[in-house]
């Protein structure tokens, strides 16, 4: 295994313990899961440069480096929406419901979709320039989500909480609606597939 893949599954072996970290009460828990987040997020941006950079790029590579980011972001997604359910539900809770329920529907399909392709002896298809842009909104406002919480959560700056919030479901909202971008050009770019009579 090259070393872009062994950044890939090391993303995503981090993922279970970052969510534990997230979810599980401790201090200083939420700057924890920040500082393993961004870290997990920064093998994301590694190994697709070494791959490049040193010709490593496999189909193995090209099929587990995004779905080693769905395992992460989704992962943080319901970290929130556990965490907006007990707080606010009333106020956050329902549109976080649905930004997961967005991010969850278009990953399971474009997964379903990679399969389809390889399965039919097509194309490894790698994430276009729409699917990276809503990986790379995704985690930035992951990150933004994650540290605003380790300031309210973790040192008690509870004064910026409410525009804390404001900010992290617009940024949610705009990553959700670069998944449905993304989702559509992904289905049109394996349309030959779908009405494929094989």
């Amino acid at each position: 295994m090259n070393t872009p893949n062994k950044l890939t599954v090391a993303r995503i072996i981090a993922t279970p313990v970052f969510m534990a970290t997230m979810l599980i009460n401790f201090p200083y828990h939420y700057l924890v899961s920040l500082i393993l987040f961004v870290a997990a997020s920064l093998t994301d941006m590694l190994d697709g440069k070494i791959a490049r950079k040193n010709n490593l790029v496999t189909s193995f590579g090209k099929f587990l480096d995004p779905l080693a980011d769905k395992m992460l972001t989704t992962a943080a997604f319901l970290g929130f929406l556990s965490i907006y359910s007990f707080e606010n539900f009333s106020l956050y809770g329902w549109q976080i419901t649905a930004i997961v329920f967005i991010v969850m529907f278009r990953e399971f399909m474009i997964a379903s979709l990679r399969l389809v392709t390889v399965s039919s002896g097509g194309e490894v298809v790698a994430a276009n320039m729409w699917g990276k842009a809503k990986t790379v909104s995704q985690m930035l406002g992951l990150v933004f989500a994650l540290f605003c919480y380790t300031l309210t959560a973790d040192f008690g700056i509870t004064a910026i909480k409410g525009v804390c919030d404001i900010i992290i479901m617009v940024i949610f909202w705009i990553s959700a609606i670069l998944c449905i971008i993304s989702g559509i050009i992904y289905l049109n770019h394996c349309k030959g597939y779908i009405n494929s009579s094989k």
